[in-house]
């Protein structure tokens, strides 16, 4: 069954710097009608890494990829080879009203279900990876509408936390190693899951059969001029600055 009535999808092909595919993502929460899908690509090597991270885990990778805050929580993921997406969910979709586990967990079902279309052998973690308090927390609960939600372990007290590494319940998996996690950001816009695939055939048609099992109605778009104005200003006054990055 798909998840949305209908989606807007966005095959965002320019390669684009770690701020400002950030500021795109965020921009789109802002002024999102609908619920979308954007596949996206990075200019060069990059790096995210989640909210409540430290930039001193990370800085010492500064000459060799392009370093990125997120705005949603999780660990350290390596860009450039995998395929990534956000998806967006307006607040007034009826899917916003589901747990944020539930929308992780059936976004992981409709991305193994198009793994498996292309011949890979992928299943969903049923059970988290056990993990001490010391290196391991997430979240799934929302006091607040502007909660953040950690759909990946941070790892504290090692020199990188790579969270394909680092496998959490109904991530994607294949013969036990991790190949797709996410992580989620709640506002009173929507909520927004940026999301990464690794290790995987990137190719055969993999973005467009993870859209197909999302929704049985995708439209293609393109990101309007407001948009993109909007995320100028985001990367250039959050996500490309130095106060950002390197906050916490």
């Amino acid at each position: 069954m798909s998840i949305f009535a209908a989606l807007n999808v966005y095959h965002d092909l320019a390669p684009r710097s770690a701020a400002m595919n950030m500021a795109i993502d965020q921009a789109l929460l802002e002024s999102a009608a609908a619920p979308s899908i954007r596949f996206y690509r990075w200019e060069s090597p990059a790096l995210s890494f989640g909210y409540f991270g430290r930039f001193a885990d990370v800085a010492d990778k500064a000459s060799e990829r392009d370093l990125v805050r997120r705005w949603t929580g999780g660990g350290i993921v390596f860009h450039g080879e995998d395929l990534t997406y956000s998806i967006v969910i307006p607040a007034g979709d009826p899917v916003f009203a589901e747990s944020s586990m539930s929308i992780y967990e059936n976004v992981h079902h409709a991305l193994r279900k198009a793994l498996v279309a292309n011949g890979q052998r992928a299943e969903l973690l049923a059970v988290a990876a056990v993990c001490d308090r010391r290196t391991c927390f997430r979240s799934n609960n929302f006091p607040t509408a502007d909660e953040l939600t950690q759909n990946s372990p941070t790892v504290t007290d090692r020199r990188y936390n790579d969270c394909f590494a680092n496998p959490v319940k109904a991530d994607v998996t294949i013969d036990g190693r991790k190949v797709a996690g996410a992580a989620q950001r709640r506002t009173r816009a929507g909520l927004l899951q940026q999301g990464s695939v690794q290790y995987v055939d990137l190719e055969n048609g993999l973005a467009e059969r993870f859209a197909q099992a999302l929704s049985a109605n995708c439209s293609e778009r393109e990101i309007n001029r407001e948009t993109l104005h909007r995320a100028r200003e985001l990367a250039e006054h959050k996500y490309g600055a130095n106060e950002w990055l390197r906050k916490h």
